[in-house]
């Protein structure tokens, strides 16, 4: 395991490099404006995204981990723990950046104005049950970093555990992926 992680780290970190050389490029050159977007609300709402975008990275992973915990193929918890912590950060401040939104979002003359008035429907499924939805990954998320940290190596012992641990996973999955599809719809059809 531990040679299978070192034989593929270069890789990885070149892929870093690159993303990371690409992401200065792309400030450097890229008005700054243009990245953002118009409103009054473009630095949150571009924030909010990046955080989201993020989550869906970690939370991809997670489920794999979990699969991969399900399976018996995991040999060290460590890696669970920091994933699941990073998963836990990220939720929160996916949520807090939300939430801020959130308040444009219900300022008079906003989307939910005009959502209401032409299609209140997509009010109450589009943005409503996603709201809901997103917040259950985070105590989701809470919920299993705790079952790591508390059962450490012990979970690779109880099939229970790496079961529930596992099942956890795929709701925080599921949650975010909605929420994270219906956020980029509401954003398509009148953003904030």
């Amino acid at each position: 395991m531990k040679q299978e992680f070192s034989e593929a780290f270069p890789f990885f970190l070149v892929l870093v490099l690159l993303g990371t050389v690409a992401f200065v490029i792309t400030l450097l050159t890229a008005p700054f404006q243009a990245l953002l977007g118009d409103g009054a609300n473009a630095f949150d709402s571009a924030l909010h995204g990046l955080l989201a975008g993020l989550l869906m990275v970690t939370v991809t992973l997670g489920l794999f981990e979990g699969y991969r915990l399900f399976g018996g193929a995991i040999d060290n918890v460590r890696e669970l723990i920091f994933g699941s912590l990073v998963n836990s950060a990220l939720a929160f401040l996916t949520i807090v950046t939300g939430n801020k939104i959130y308040i444009a979002y219900r300022a008079k003359g906003g989307p939910r104005t005009f959502f209401l008035e032409n299609s209140p429907e997509i009010h109450k499924i589009f943005f409503e049950f996603k709201e809901f939805s997103a917040l259950l990954v985070f105590p989701l998320a809470v919920t299993v970093t705790f079952i790591f940290i508390y059962y450490r190596q012990g979970i690779l012992k109880r099939a229970n555990l790496r079961t529930i641990s596992f099942m956890i996973l795929i709701l925080i999955f599921f949650y975010f992926v909605v929420t994270f599809g219906l956020g980029a719809a509401i954003t398509k059809l009148k953003s904030v």
